[in-house]
């Protein structure tokens, strides 16, 4: 096993590094907090860093902890740009996954020249209607501290269609995994990500971009994933028929295409 280096970057940024090789920015989906991943989390991160980690240096990188109210997908991607330019001092590849691919769009839209290569995973330029509606439903419930319908609605919704019901059970039953202690850097994310609109702006990303998706994703749909691609001077997109949102996020065949596509 590759060793892992734990640290914080100057912008307050926590990461878990491990890997050989030029930089890979990788920015995870929502939590419920912003500090490293521990136990199983960490575990299940690890494992899937491990193919890049063979051919770079792979920075597991979660948003600044101590979000105010208000904060923009502006101001979290502007941490990440930070970092890259003055922790890291060159540009990198850059991998996001579900919220996490919202901040790399923002960032490669705002910060083009610090983004050698974009992989964005179960995401896309905005939200679906019924995205917005899901996280706005997932916020009143953890407002209201009903954490096991917030556990039930999130576990169900990254299931397949045909199994959202059922693991919405399992979401009911096993209560407080999700949502426990301070949940405001959450709350804060999610209403960044609910504001989030780059479509406009797409043609200012000047990496070459892979738009990973499932055509079942209940976030985003197959014609957003496509109209992100097509947004991009040298966007791709590669669509995953009948598979949800946790797919592309996880599974081992995007993560392959991933690799491919970052090793250029």
């Amino acid at each position: 096993m590759r060793p892992v280096a734990e640290g914080q970057f100057s912008t307050g940024l926590h990461y878990l590094r491990v890997g050989d090789g030029p930089p890979l920015i990788v920015s995870p989906g929502l939590g419920t907090d912003h500090l490293n991943p521990t136990g199983s989390a960490r575990k299940r991160a690890l494992a899937w860093a491990a193919p890049f980690a063979e051919h770079f240096t792979v920075y597991l990188t979660n948003r600044r902890p101590g979000l105010v109210p208000g904060v923009t997908m502006g101001d979290i991607a502007a941490d990440y740009a930070h970092v890259i330019e003055h922790d890291i001092g060159r540009p990198a590849v850059v991998h996001g996954t579900s919220t996490g691919g919202s901040v790399t769009l923002q960032l490669a839209v705002d910060s083009p020249a610090l983004v050698e290569r974009l992989i964005v995973a179960a995401s896309a330029c905005r939200l679906s209607e019924h995205g917005r509606q899901v996280q706005a439903e997932l916020k009143a419930l953890v407002e209201a501290g009903d954490r096991r319908g917030a556990t039930a609605l999130l576990l169900g919704s990254l299931a397949p269609r045909s199994l959202s019901l059922p693991v919405r059970g399992v979401g009911w039953l096993v209560g407080n995994a999700f949502a426990k202690g301070d949940v405001s850097d959450m709350m804060a994310t999610i209403d960044a990500e609910d504001a989030f609109d780059v479509e406009s702006d797409l043609h200012r990303i000047e990496a070459p971009t892979l738009v990973l998706g499932g055509s079942d994703d209940p976030f985003y749909s197959e014609e957003i994933f496509r109209l992100t691609a097509e947004g991009v001077r040298e966007g791709r997109a590669v669509i995953f028929d009948g598979k949800a949102h946790a797919y592309a996020s996880i599974a081992k065949v995007p993560r392959a295409v991933a690799l491919g596509f970052a090793l250029g």
